[in-house]
């Protein structure tokens, strides 16, 4: 599938997946402040915009699904619990997306070779165009987080960097 150079706001929706403190708390400290700001960043730049956020989760207790305290969370965001890696498979999220007419997601989430492989490629499959906030990513693997970014997920995604997503998103 080929990723237009600017999307429809009306049908885009951010799918922010495990920023967790127990899925964060494997990395430095510096790194989850910086990849949290980016984040912050984006959130911010699409709510501006009328985007749609939804955090999906994985856990089963209570104190497992929190989000990381620094992610801003507000009130109109949807948050999804999810048991297993990916978004899709234990969740409603497809129906609400579909509901709300949305056919573009743009994707941040932790573990590149989890959770955020998983619900891309799930997606890719079900026809969602893909945009994949590279910086807004991690794993705790820096060499497959790479080969996934530059060598797997552009065949489904445009994988972008937070500046130039923001960047998009204004012309957009």
């Amino acid at each position: 599938m080929v990723i237009p150079a600017s999307f429809v706001k009306s049908k885009t929706a951010v799918v922010v997946i495990d920023y967790q403190p127990k899925t964060l708390s494997y990395f430095s400290k510096e790194f989850q402040n910086d990849i949290i700001a980016r984040a912050n960043k984006v959130l911010s730049a699409v709510r501006k915009k009328g985007i749609p956020v939804i955090f999906v989760q994985k856990g089963e207790g209570t104190s497992d699904v929190e989000t990381h305290p620094q992610i801003i969370r507000q009130t109109q965001d949807t948050v999804l619990i999810k048991t297993n890696s990916g978004a899709f498979s234990t969740t409603n999220l497809d129906e609400r997306l579909k509901k709300l007419g949305i056919d573009t997601l743009v994707l941040m989430g932790i573990y590149t070779s989890g959770a955020v492989m998983s619900t891309l490629r799930w997606a890719a499959d079900i026809n969602y165009k893909l945009y994949l906030v590279s910086d807004c990513c991690a794993d705790r693997d820096p060499e497959l987080h790479k080969v996934l970014l530059e060598k797997v997920f552009y065949h489904q995604s445009k994988v972008i960097p937070a500046k130039e997503f923001l960047e998009l998103l204004e012309k957009s």
